[in-house]
């Protein structure tokens, strides 16, 4: 990660962690493992930090089993191992609550309980703070998806507070990694990481590859044939808006449109 990934990877974690002031002196952070190759990645990357950092912070690691079938979860303990990273695994029952209530859809529901056990499971450890491996692709994925299924502008944050849990807050300090480089050092190291492995997923393959996040990264795909700046340009621009030239926007209550101050 330190010498063959530095550019891509290691320097560019360190970046979030800086420009984004991710992480502070004392803080206790749960990594949350999902048996991905997104996740694990953070985890060592978080590891390498802890090891070189000049401030002190504490991590724990912890895997959710939310009904992985044995030879998922085998896989998933497999690469812990080989990572010799040592997590807490705990179970829930997410899937087969999802696979009885929301059986048609159980995508967002699983988010939201998933969610709220590893608050839950956080605030028992002692934890104030919470990191996610999501990475560079899934932020211009979302804003993307926003822009297209929701008529609306938003980006994933790269650090939010719980406004349901006091005290604890969510960080994404892979927030300027490429997928393709994750992809690559997970291949390099001879690695087989899970994907989703839910059991909706698996039933129906058809149905995950017409989805729309897969919609939209087969779209950025292809427009990054097209010029490699798009990616990029569309990441910045959550940088770059010039609220000149917007017809209106909103913060928590308060609502804004070009007329209200035209005339003035």
């Amino acid at each position: 990660i330190i010498k063959k990934y530095r550019k891509e990877i290691w320097s560019r974690f360190n970046k979030a962690i800086k420009e984004f002031s991710l992480i502070n002196e004392n803080d206790k952070i749960m990594v949350c493992i999902s048996g991905g190759k997104d996740s694990m990645l953070l985890a060592k990357c978080l590891e390498e930090l802890k090891r070189h950092s000049h401030y002190k912070f504490d991590l724990e690691f912890v895997v959710m089993n939310p009904g992985y079938r044995k030879e998922n979860l085998d896989l998933l303990k497999e690469n812990l191992e080989k990572l010799n990273i040592n997590a807490h695994i705990f179970d829930s029952d997410i899937f087969s609550v999802c696979d009885s209530i929301a059986k048609e859809n159980p995508c967002y529901l699983c988010a939201r309980m998933r969610r709220g056990f590893l608050y839950s499971k956080a605030k028992e450890l002692g934890c104030n703070k919470i990191a996610l491996g999501h990475h560079f692709d899934d932020v211009i994925e979302t804003i993307m998806l926003n822009i297209l299924y929701a008529g609306e502008y938003k980006t994933m944050m790269p650090k939010l507070k719980s406004t349901n849990f006091e005290g604890l807050e969510l960080i994404r300090p892979m927030y300027f990694i490429r997928e393709k480089k994750i992809i690559s050092w997970a291949k390099n190291n001879e690695l087989s990481f899970l994907n989703c492995a839910c059991k909706f997923t698996e039933q129906n393959s058809k149905k995950e590859n017409e989805s729309k996040r897969k919609e939209i990264k087969e779209l950025i795909e292809n427009l990054e044939k097209v010029s490699s700046y798009i990616p990029m340009n569309i990441f910045k621009s959550v940088y770059n808006i010039n609220l000149n030239t917007i017809i209106g926007y909103h913060k928590d209550d308060m609502k804004y449109n070009f007329l209200d101050d035209y005339d003035d």
